[in-house]
């Protein structure tokens, strides 16, 4: 079983594919946008509101390539560092979160900053300050250079180590085998993310665990959702642009359990016929920061083949909402109270 993660090029396609039969839809959930996701794009989004255009964004808001075009498009400016954002400006902090140095960047040039971390990833950089505040070793699970390990590595730099996976167990080094905890990146695979702690735990059998679960419950919540799908399914189509770490983990969740094929793809428009060829069950889902627009086009692509029957497949309830960024809250609340005033006047 493989992974196509890129659709193929359709100039390397043979002339004439066999015909999809048609079949039925199993549709995860939940899927889509998480808390954070939702609280980041809506940041932006009033943002623009409150101060006009341009609003500048340091990194992607969040890894979906629809959710930022969509947000250039009414004036937001998306930049790689802090150094491009002209001083005095207003500048907003991605979900992924940033480091310390970010911030003391930002003070230098001025910026106004509004912080759009994720509160499941502010938590983790919490607890990164109080372990290296004790002096431990921080055994950081999750990719390299990814923002968000970025971000927390920032923190408290002399004290984490990075461990990519239960292959990069073995290469761990610590001061005190007896002062050792470990965190991990919030969008990780869960099965993964398990494995390495037991392998980080036959090394250091007093590795301290985080006072709670890092992994935010949308990541794990979409996990549990396509591994039932995927079992019945032949093939799983995901939604989600492949920078997104927790997109790429469910396309790799649909082969461990059952799917004999799994694609990632952006748009409807990258979806192949070829794929549906012989197949009579189809599983689809989305990443945390994909706007259901894209999944309901990918649904209407498939109904046009044949695969009309929907039948959503539900594993958990979603109803956690996080509030805007205070400064944020602040400024709508002056604005609004502003124009209540000029209004009266």
């Amino acid at each position: 079983m493989t992974a196509d993660v890129a659709p193929p090029d359709a100039s390397t396609l043979p002339a004439a594919t066999p015909a999809p039969t048609g079949g039925r839809v199993l549709l995860a959930a939940p899927r889509g946008y998480c808390a954070g996701v939702d609280r980041a794009v809506e940041t932006v989004e009033k943002a623009l509101e409150v101060y006009g255009a341009p609003v500048y964004v340091r990194k992607q808001i969040v890894h979906n390539k629809y959710v930022v075009e969509t947000l250039e498009s009414r004036g937001a400016v998306f930049v790689d560092e802090t150094e491009e954002v002209p001083e005095g400006a207003t500048v907003i902090f991605s979900a992924h979160g940033v480091a310390p140095v970010v911030h003391d960047e930002a003070r230098q040039r001025s910026l106004k900053t509004i912080d759009a971390t994720c509160p499941l990833v502010t938590k983790v950089h919490n607890e990164a300050r109080r372990f290296a505040a004790a002096d431990f070793d921080i055994l950081l699970i999750g990719h390299e250079g990814h923002e968000e390990v970025v971000g927390t590595s920032g923190e408290a730099p002399e004290h984490i180590h990075l461990v990519d996976g239960p292959e990069g167990v073995d290469d761990v080094v610590v001061r005190d085998p007896e002062r050792v905890v470990w965190l991990s990146q919030t969008t990780l695979s869960v099965d993964e993310t398990l494995e390495t702690v037991r392998r980080l735990k036959q090394r250091f059998p007093l590795l301290q665990d985080p006072p709670s679960d890092d992994i935010c419950y949308a990541t794990q919540n979409r996990q549990v959702a396509i591994k039932d799908v995927a079992a019945r399914s032949d093939v799983v189509i995901v939604v989600g642009s492949r920078n997104s770490s927790n997109s790429v983990r469910l396309v790799e969740v649909s082969l461990e359990y059952g799917a004999k094929a799994a694609y990632l793809v952006d748009y409807a428009s990258e979806c192949r016929d070829e794929w549906l060829a012989g197949v009579s069950t189809v599983g689809v889902t989305s990443g945390a920061s994909v706007p259901e627009i894209l999944v309901r086009d990918v649904l209407a692509w498939l109904a046009e083949r044949g695969f009309g029957e929907v039948e959503e497949v539900r594993s958990a309830q979603e109803s956690l909402l996080f509030a805007l960024p205070a400064e944020l809250r602040r400024d709508i609340k002056a604005a609004q109270t502003a124009a209540t005033g000029a209004s009266i006047s």
